[in-house]
């Protein structure tokens, strides 16, 4: 059985109706209530007329070349208007706190090696948004949840998203100076494979080792050590306990300043990237359009 509350909406007049009493109400005429809502005079008339039956008697007098409130009309009409006015507030607050809120959604390590060093200028261009930057190695389902871009790695083909190719998802060993130091320096690739490697098992390195004419078979026999994260990963090599695979330009302060080196030039590439992705059917919502350009301007100056 409906409890009360149900019981009570379900006993409401079609919102339409009410929002023609509403306008003829406030200016005491059909017509300026029509051409205010987009309809005929005939149409409003007809919405009052429905509402009238609702109520079980009339709203308003109809006199020669003008209307008033009944009894029963005076009785409604500031309650009505106030109801819109509650809806119109909601609404407005509601809209104001989705356009001033960005939710992005990336990878831990572009996050942190990329995203977070420039962000703060995005935040200094426009001090109306705030930012969340949620970090996830899952797909984003934009359906169901509340982001407005996410950054990916992949081939950039995502059915319904707009994509913007970031950087290049390529990759290279990197280690630490000690480590090198250890064995007399790496001085050719198959020198790597007398050190401990992180995450052995990351197809990368088979495909870099092949690359450079380097058998490793041994790699599938080494313990696991799997990260989860290139900045994890990356932490580990400058700690000097492995050499890691890494995408070169996510690294490059740790390359300049020394705590890490890349011994060779060769860098794979298996036609990843990291991507800019958000529906299309938002292309043109201000503020992804905002960050967009931002984005994409910084990567540009790199």
């Amino acid at each position: 059985m409906p409890n009360l509350e149900a019981r009570q909406i379900s006993q409401l007049p079609p919102l339409q109706a009410i929002r023609v009493f509403e306008a003829v109400a406030r200016h005491l005429s059909f017509t300026r209530a029509a051409e205010e809502l987009g309809m005929t005079q005939a149409a409003a008339s007809y919405q009052i007329k429905l509402l009238e039956e609702r109520v079980g008697g009339p709203l308003f007098l109809r006199q020669p070349r003008q209307i008033a409130l009944t009894e029963a009309g005076q009785r409604m009409a500031p309650a009505v208007s106030e109801a819109f006015a509650l809806l119109s507030g909601a609404y407005a607050a509601a809209r104001t706190g989705a356009d001033s809120l960005l939710c992005v959604t990336t990878v831990l390590t572009f996050a942190s090696n990329w995203l977070a060093q420039r962000l703060g200028s995005f935040q200094i261009a426009h001090p109306a948004l705030a930012v969340r930057l949620d970090t996830s190695s899952r797909l984003t389902d934009f359906a169901r949840e509340e982001v407005d871009l996410a950054i990916r790695s992949g081939s950039g083909n995502w059915p319904g998203l707009e994509a913007h190719k970031l950087l290049d998802a390529d990759f290279t060993p990197m280690l630490s100076p000690k480590l090198a130091a250890s064995i007399g320096g790496v001085k050719e690739p198959a020198d790597l494979l007398r050190l401990p490697i992180l995450d052995p098992g990351d197809i990368w390195w088979k495909e870099w080792f092949a690359a450079a004419g380097v058998h490793s078979h041994d790699l599938a026999s080494r313990p696991e050590s799997r990260m989860g994260a290139q900045a994890y990963e990356a932490n580990a090599a400058i700690a000097g306990h492995g050499v890691a695979i890494l995408t070169g330009s996510l690294f490059k302060a740790e390359l300049a300043d020394g705590r890490l080196i890349q011994p060779f030039d060769l860098v794979g590439n298996d036609g990843h990237a990291y991507w800019l992705v958000y529906p299309e059917t938002r292309r043109n919502a201000p503020k992804i359009r905002a960050f967009r350009d931002w984005i994409l301007t910084e990567i540009a100056r790199q």
